[in-house]
């Protein structure tokens, strides 16, 4: 749509604001001339389908001449133009039928068909009327090549087609308030066409669309029987009814309405046809969509599962985390206690990370709001003397599923080492800052604090064999290593094996530690 607003403003100057301002003659389009342009063409594939024939979209030149600033092709029949015709200018041969439509602002229909090449082309062209004056012209350019005898489908489409293209040159078409647009199960002219009178009552059905009809089960003859009354009496009193559907059905409103009940599902969109503001008949395109509700109802029933299932570890995690609690309230070896509570910390984390994968469909989680949340908890609970507050800088913005319960243990681990270890020392406030830098699937996490920073006779990466704890190489005081160390394995391990990254202790020129975590996230696959 830009490109063809590009187009237009390239060719005929920028919008004016007055068109009657400007020289008589000169061609002008103002803002609202060049929007109700662009909506014409965002629905004027229908018309195509219905005329089996190449729509073109003309607007008027400062040095007199046309050029196309827009082209649709038929789905439905040959094409009459192979190549891009978009920007290019009319020929001479169409230049006077065009003129005239313009000046008479009234369709203008060739007497003798125009020939390209080996076959030949019936041209019509029609004045795209908006507030009273034609703005633009739209040429309807059918191949005459098959030779044929037109069928009653053929007619009746191009009947239709013939209505659609009349209220444009009367301002009536495109109808603002349409149902278009690339939604799911959008009906299309093939997929099948009803035609109603005024009454609502069917004058045509093409064969798809009594197909469509069949599998919801109204069996027998249509014509001249009213749609709605014939598809209420299928309905189910049990099951939810879309409120649009009576003015569908009786194609009173622009809009789209799905029918369903436990045969089949159609989705049917009205196209009302008016005669200067009264409403003459209507063209609906339907659909069968029963194979797209049952995948559908599949997709929600596997969501709703998986769901279910984050759910329950979340629950068991919870309770599994509450035992480990109890059990280190009965544990009097102050060691071992510690060894519970960690325990208790790293259950307590994954379970946060199923609660949050609970809660969405998605497959990629927002995982801002948890760690803020996890991670100011555990400084929390961490801290015994010191007053620790954290600071979070950056978005870690949406984190696949499978990285996100290594990425939270990581941190969390990382902070509440930082915690125990930094502020060793019994100051009375300390601040441990979060550093997120995201670049696509490339994520950098630095873990600072601002306490006694590293050991300097120690490795910054543990114990002697290189297993020490990841809090004594965060950012404490050699004589404070772990015996086990743990902490440490478990981050290396995660981030090495489960984010496909790098983790660097250093020390911060203005006192204490930063962690820096480098990770390579999993691509999502579209």
């Amino acid at each position: 749509m830009s490109a063809m607003r590009d187009l237009i403003v390239s060719v005929v100057g920028p919008p004016v604001a007055n068109p009657s301002d400007l020289p008589d003659g000169q061609p002008a389009l103002t803002d609202a001339d060049i929007a109700w342009l662009q909506l014409l063409t965002g629905d004027w594939q229908v018309i195509a389908d219905l005329a089996f024939s190449d729509l073109v979209l003309w607007v008027h030149t400062p040095d007199g001449g046309f050029i196309a600033v827009n082209h649709c092709r038929p789905a439905t029949g040959a094409t009459v133009y192979y190549d891009d015709i978009v920007g290019s200018t009319a020929p001479a041969g169409l230049r006077p039928q065009l003129q005239a439509a313009i000046d008479e602002s009234r369709p203008q229909r060739a007497r003798a068909p125009r020939w390209f090449g080996a076959y030949a082309v019936r041209e019509e062209a029609v004045p795209v009327v908006y507030q009273g004056r034609p703005i633009a012209i739209i040429t309807r350019q059918t191949n005459l090549g098959s030779g044929r005898t037109p069928s009653r489908l053929e007619l009746n489409f191009v009947e239709a087609s013939d209505d659609i293209m009349a209220m444009i040159g009367r301002s009536e078409y495109p109808i603002p308030n349409a149902a278009v647009g690339p939604r799911r199960g959008t009906p299309r002219v093939g997929d099948g066409v009803i035609r109603l009178n005024s009454e609502g009552e069917v004058l045509y059905a093409s064969p798809n669309a009594l197909s469509s009809l069949h599998r919801l089960g109204i069996i027998g003859g249509i014509i001249g029987e009213s749609l709605l009354e014939k598809t209420s009496e299928l309905l189910e009193y049990s099951s939810t009814v879309d409120e649009a559907m009576p003015l569908v059905l009786m194609g009173r409103a622009p809009w789209r309405s799905d029918i369903e009940n436990r045969r089949a599902a159609i989705s049917v969109r009205a196209l009302p046809l008016t005669e200067h503001g009264q409403r003459i008949g209507a063209v609906l395109l339907c659909r069968d969509i029963s194979d797209l509700r049952r995948q559908e109802r599949d997709l929600m029933t596997k969501d709703a599962t998986i769901r279910e299932i984050h759910h329950r570890v979340k629950n068991n995690l919870a309770t599994v985390a509450a035992l480990l609690r109890l059990q280190s309230r009965r544990v009097d070896n102050a060691e071992a206690k510690e060894a519970l509570n960690e325990a208790t910390r790293r259950v307590s984390t994954i379970s946060l990370v199923h609660e949050l994968l609970a809660q969405t469909l998605d497959e990629q989680v927002e995982l801002d709001d948890m760690m803020a949340r996890a991670l100011r908890g555990t400084a929390e609970v961490a801290s015994t003397r010191t007053q620790v507050r954290t600071q979070q800088s950056g978005t870690f913005g949406k984190i696949p599923a499978e990285n996100a319960t290594p990425l939270a243990l990581v941190l969390t681990e990382l902070v509440t080492n930082a915690v125990e270890h930094g502020f060793s020392d019994g100051r009375p406030t300390g601040t441990i800052t979060i550093d997120v830098n995201r670049e696509g699937s490339r994520l950098q996490v630095i873990v600072g604090d601002d306490g006694v920073g590293l050991d300097d006779g120690g490795d910054a990466t543990g114990d002697e064999d290189g297993q020490g704890d990841a809090g004594a190489a965060t950012s404490g005081v050699g004589a404070q290593r772990s015996h086990t160390g743990l902490g440490n394995q478990i981050v290396r391990t995660l981030v090495a094996n489960e984010l496909n990254g790098t983790i660097d202790w250093r020390s911060r020129p203005e006192g204490g530690t930063q962690v820096i975590v480098n990770a390579q996230l999993t691509e999502s696959v579209t």
